[in-house]
């Protein structure tokens, strides 16, 4: 057992990083990982960190590599923004903390997982890191991730060492979710193939009968729209799975988040009204939980989007007899309905409507508007 067993199908930027560990002129202050959602960014940042802890180099079984890979240990932080972007508060405070020296550990690792979202409404954030790393802190390692260089402002990233991940083949990713998740071998693969290689989502799928159906419901969308009001009432079924995964995974928590913060205020949850001060402070709670209620919301129609990608996708390996496995062969009927009902050209065409859905919610269009306008170009194709 290493820290590296979960980073599947990576050879070649384990081999880079495990050589940083071990050959100190391999080692510099700042890394920049970056690869596509489900390559593993986040869980080879961990793995690096645990390993520069480890005085093995990643042993994966002592006390330094199981707090940093559980996020624990004390000299490893790792930011995750929960909302839209991160803000400049935030990375003035662990540019702070960057400057300390390592408490426990070998080195003061900080790892940013969405360093993407730097520059996501203002420069400052990203301002604020480039200082760091022009001004490097000896023992101190910057571990940033993002999908692309392109997501990274070229200062920071001209700063920065480049790690570049890759979707990891189905095979790999089912092998994992057998290994770590104990989940059924013919389970696993069909997960890992439905989730296109996406570790967090193949295990979502694995374990949840629920979002296995709903995406069922997402790739016979097309099908089902023959009308302009079939369009307009795909969309909001599209909006409405969102609204209702967002309300299912947020509600509970934020209940307990409100009553944590009640119990540390000292306020009398009974009261009718509160003292300004307590208002003041749930007010920024609930604030901060609706940012992340929109942030989560997003990427639950993003993922619906990415599979509507998939069957068209299939669709047109169908038409030209493409040697390729197919995303959804266990939906094999419903592909085959698509590829049946529209020219290569339409589907290309309806590939381009929803990348331009996907490009619009990123860019904070309303997702309703941007999913109607993507059904009803789907509409005219069909």
């Amino acid at each position: 057992m290493t820290v590296w067993d979960d980073v599947v199908g990576q050879p070649e930027a384990v081999a880079a990083l495990t050589r940083a560990v071990t050959v100190p002129e391999a080692m510099t202050h700042a890394w920049l990982f970056t690869g596509p959602p489900g390559s593993g960014r986040s869980v080879a940042a961990r793995a690096f960190a645990a390993a520069l802890q480890c005085p093995d180099g990643g042993c994966g079984t002592c006390r330094e590599c199981r707090t940093a890979l559980d996020g624990t240990h004390a000299d490893v932080t790792v930011v995750a923004t929960e909302g839209l972007s991160i803000k400049v508060a935030e990375m003035r405070a662990l540019v702070q903390e960057a400057a300390l020296k390592p408490s426990v550990g070998r080195w003061r690792v900080i790892i940013v997982e969405d360093a993407d979202r730097l520059t996501a409404y203002s420069d400052a954030p990203a301002n604020a890191l480039l200082k760091a790393l022009e001004e490097p802190t000896p023992r101190t390692v910057w571990i940033l991730c993002a999908p692309s260089l392109e997501d990274v402002i070229i200062t920071i990233r001209s700063r920065s060492r480049h790690v570049r991940l890759r979707t990891p083949p189905a095979e790999d990713v089912a092998a994992l979710l057998v290994r770590r998740d104990g989940i059924a071998p013919a389970m696993a693969m069909y997960a890992a193939r439905a989730a296109q290689s996406h570790v967090g989502l193949a295990r979502r799928l694995a374990r949840d009968e629920g979002a296995r159906i709903r995406r069922r419901d997402v790739i016979a969308m097309p099908g089902r729209i023959r009308t302009i009001g079939d369009a307009i009432g795909a969309a909001a079924d599209l909006a409405s799975i969102a609204d209702e995964e967002s309300t299912a995974a947020t509600t509970e928590r934020d209940a307990a988040e409100r009553t944590r913060l009640m119990e540390i205020l000292g306020a009398d949850p009974s009261a009718r009204t509160q003292p300004p001060h307590i208002r003041s402070q749930l007010g920024a709670l609930e604030k901060e939980q609706k940012t992340r209620a929109t942030r989560f919301g997003r990427d639950v129609v993003d993922r619906a989007l990415v599979d509507l990608l998939s069957v068209h996708r299939d669709a047109l390996a169908l038409h030209f007899g493409a040697p390729v496995a197919l995303v959804n062969q266990d939906s094999i009927d419903v592909v085959r309905q698509l590829a049946n009902g529209q020219s290569p050209e339409r589907l290309l065409h309806a590939m381009d409507a929803i990348g331009e859905a996907r490009e619009r919610i990123n860019a904070n269009v309303p997702p309703l508007l941007a999913l109607e306008a993507m059904t009803v170009t789907l509409h005219q194709g069909a």
